[in-house]
């Protein structure tokens, strides 16, 4: 019991006991998860020993004292700043980090330029998925790939490893995330330039810049710090299809300023203006009516413009193209690039348009179609069409004459006519009529030969004539002149007598006397009539007998003049039979 008290007893005081530990440990309160200053006091095999103050040194690799990419500089006795861990690990050593108490001294900072909205310097010095990784100052932060530069980068390397400035977008000290942009940086400063080079341009101002970026519109000219655009209709007062064609990206140029527009800071530029306007005094050096020979530089579905010198085009009309063709594509007779002559038509300053014309540098076929064929000539082609008013014909000197349906036959209508041709049929026509102002020539076929109506032309009204029965109808009977023309005998016409007047009563080929009544000029025959024969030969009786026996009778009277016709037809005939047949007849009369 005695020994346990006498134990007891050596065992220091409280007091005492604390201060063993200090003693051992020192005073210093707990600077665990700190920053803490200390000093190099040997390096050896890429590890620097330092001392913070302890009962134990700590070792720090070197490279977390060089900045990425470049050696260490470091010495002995030369004081530095590290992350306090833990005081003493297994070995008896303190655990340091160079990088963390550069991460802790960083963050610090970044959240006040973040707060602040300030810019901050790192360097890109690695290549991840989606961007880059940038060192600020001891915080690793993303750089996405699109917040690089202003336009797309292709080749990064010559921006690593250089100080860059940054804006921090994002930060999350508890995830250890920042995202920087370098881009951002650059609009701003871009901003700034361009709003102060803007304010200083003015409309009319010669500048000097470099073709940056090409598009199918135009190009963009870096004006030194503020790009403008050089619309494809500015570069050049003669038509260009493509800014390639004069264009190249790094070229240097002259350009004026057009416009400027303080509010959107958009830059309208122009090369063409720089030069002497080609329109002009245009009327003069193009009179209406004079010949010139240009280039095909464009070819649409309405024309064909031709340069007449830089900068100065006219539209050939497809309508002023070619006299024959048509309904044709102007490609089909003018190809881009081809020398041509034209005729100036139209002259417009105003509108800076100039009308030209193709054909009128060629002979007009129809005018060449009227001196070597005249009206009434005969001329020969193929049928090239047929539509429902007529024939088209094929002639010489690639023109087109038509036969109206009503042209092609004398004895038939024009619906049946016009059925006896078909496309390529080679056809002999008559030049009826040539109008080269609307392009037209009229032909007949039918007036090859001589119109068989026209002898109608010789007979009057109550003619007598004598007929033969070509057709029997049931209301009148058909019926042929003795020169062919054709006739009519209506129903109601064959006799003067109602019973009579049956056309059954007569037969095909049976010689009939009639006189004629008129023409049918659209049924192309005569009108004739029986019964008007015998109301004339009546007359005609009346007249000669009726006058000098007032007394007779209407048959006495008929008989008489029957008698005198008999005579005078015995007459003709001549000769004593002619005689006695008369003798005879008065015998029997008496």
């Amino acid at each position: 019991m005695s020994d346990v008290t006498a134990a007891v007893d050596t065992l220091p005081e409280p007091e005492n006991f604390a201060q063993l530990l200090d003693e051992v440990y020192g005073t210093e309160p707990n600077l665990e998860g700190s920053v803490v200053k200390g000093t190099i006091i040997a390096i050896d095999n890429e590890v620097a020993v330092v001392d913070v103050g302890l009962k134990c040194e700590g070792r720090v690799a070197l490279k977390e004292f060089s900045p990425h990419g470049q050696p260490a500089d470091l010495k002995v006795g030369d004081t530095v700043e590290v992350y306090l861990e833990r005081i003493e690990n297994a070995r008896h050593e303190a655990v340091l980090s160079r990088d963390k108490a550069r991460r802790e001294e960083a963050w610090a900072l970044l959240e006040k330029a973040f707060d602040k909205n300030e810019r901050v310097e790192g360097i890109i010095f690695g290549r991840v998925k989606g961007g880059f990784t940038v060192d600020l100052s001891g915080a690793v932060a993303f750089l996405p790939g699109s917040q690089v530069d202003i336009r797309p980068v292709r080749d990064v390397t010559p921006l690593m490893g250089n100080p860059q400035p940054f804006q921090i977008l994002k930060m999350d000290r508890r995830r250890g995330n920042i995202v920087v942009s370098r881009r951002a940086v650059l609009e701003e400063t871009r901003a700034e330039q361009r709003s102060e080079l803007v304010a200083n341009l003015h409309e009319g101002q010669v500048l000097e810049g470099v073709v940056k970026n090409i598009t199918d519109y135009g190009a963009f000219v870096d004006l030194g710090g503020i790009d403008g655009l050089l619309h494809v209709t500015d570069i050049s007062w003669r038509r260009i299809n493509h800014p390639t064609e004069a264009l190249s990206i790094g070229q240097t140029l002259k350009v004026q300023v057009i416009k400027v527009n303080q509010e959107t800071q958009r830059i309208s530029l122009g090369m063409k203006q720089l030069e002497a306007d080609p329109w002009d005094g245009v009327e003069s050096k193009y009179p209406i009516g004079t010949r010139f020979t240009g280039r095909v530089t464009n070819i649409t579905d309405y024309g064909a413009f031709v340069e007449l010198e830089p900068g100065v085009e006219g539209l050939v009309h497809v309508s002023e193209m070619s006299w024959t063709k048509k309904n044709v594509h102007p490609g089909k007779i003018v190809s881009t690039s081809q020398e041509v002559e034209v005729m100036v038509l139209e002259v417009d300053p105003q509108k800076r348009r100039i009308s030209l014309g193709l054909k009128q540098t060629m002979s007009n076929p129809w005018e060449s179609f009227a001196e070597q064929y005249p009206k009434g000539s005969e001329v020969e082609g193929d049928v090239k069409n047929i539509t429902e008013f007529g024939l088209f014909v094929g002639l010489d000197g690639d023109v087109d004459g038509m036969v109206h349906m009503s042209d092609l036959n004398w004895e038939q209508s024009g619906d049946d006519a016009i059925k006896e041709f078909k496309k390529g049929d080679r056809v002999r026509a008559v030049v009826l009529d040539i109008d080269p102002e609307k392009e037209r020539i009229s032909l007949g076929i039918k007036q090859l030969s001589g119109d068989p109506f026209a002898a109608s032309k010789e007979l009057r009204r109550g003619n007598r004539v004598t007929c033969t029965v070509t057709a029997v109808n049931d209301n009148g009977l058909e019926v042929a002149l003795s020169n062919d023309l054709p006739g009519f005998i209506r129903k109601s016409d064959l006799s003067r007598d109602r019973s009579e007047q049956r056309p059954e009563r007569f037969a095909v080929g049976d010689k009939i006397d009639a006189n004629i009544l008129g023409s049918d000029n659209k049924n192309r025959r005569m009108n004739l009539s029986i019964k008007a024969l015998e109301f004339a030969e009546e007359k005609e009786a009346v007249a000669a007998y009726g006058s000098s026996d007032s007394g007779a009778s209407l048959g006495d009277i008929l008989g008489a003049a029957l008698k005198e016709r008999a005579k005078l037809g015995a007459d003709d005939a001549g000769g004593e039979g002619a005689d006695s047949d008369g003798q005879a007849d008065e015998n029997k009369d008496g």
